[in-house]
């Protein structure tokens, strides 16, 4: 993710070029600074992936919750529409009806495989137990209380960004038939951009 900010702080007429100009993008230290400021949530989220949730699913949790581990891969669904929209982006498709497509599925898979994840899996654990939905919290591992506590919020917060962009998007386009639909504008978690940053790719 870093060696993406690097190389495009160096291309020649990047809407960045005169923010790398202030901050000498010719030095390595500077760009870490500046990667660091900008992509700070980015990166406590990744930290806290490989330093918390690796030990959880291999170690922690001692072969149990097979069924939750595996649903927790349901968020890179949405990583395909990301990075395809990110690409039509690159090669000036924003215009087409694909773009217009992928940024809907884009939103509807994110709203189902990462913000509907979590009430689900409580859901699901509720029934495992034959126990209410509200119980579930005080019955259930620490860890995974504490991982649904830590990363339910994030996925809220890009979500949030996400609508908030394809609302905008949508607004300008009706306002001038110039303007195309990008969500990307706004998110996202997957593909090592924060959410302001995305479209700039």
């Amino acid at each position: 993710m870093f060696l993406c900010h690097w190389h495009k702080l160096q291309v020649k007429g990047h809407e960045e070029e005169e923010e790398g100009k202030r901050g000498d993008v010719r030095s390595v230290g500077a760009a870490v600074v500046g990667y660091l400021r900008r992509e700070i949530l980015m990166v406590l989220h990744h930290i806290f992936m490989v330093a918390f949730c690796f030990p959880a699913s291999l170690v922690w949790r001692q072969g149990k919750g097979d069924y939750f581990q595996g649903v927790l891969f349901l968020p890179e669904l949405s990583t395909p529409f990301v990075c395809l929209g990110k690409v039509l982006i690159q090669y000036q498709k924003q215009h087409t009806l694909l773009h217009k497509v992928n940024g809907v599925l884009m939103l509807l898979s994110f709203f189902i495989c990462r913000v509907l994840l979590f009430p689900y899996l409580y859901y699901a654990y509720s029934r495992y137990a034959s126990i209410p939905v509200y119980l579930v919290p005080l019955v259930a591992p620490w860890q995974c209380n504490l991982g649904a506590a830590l990363l339910w919020p994030l996925q809220l917060y890009w979500f949030t960004l996400i609508c908030r962009g394809a609302l905008r998007q949508f607004t300008r386009h009706s306002n001038s038939p110039s303007k195309t639909f990008k969500p990307y504008h706004d998110c996202c978690p997957s593909n090592g951009r924060t959410p302001q940053h995305t479209d700039e790719h």
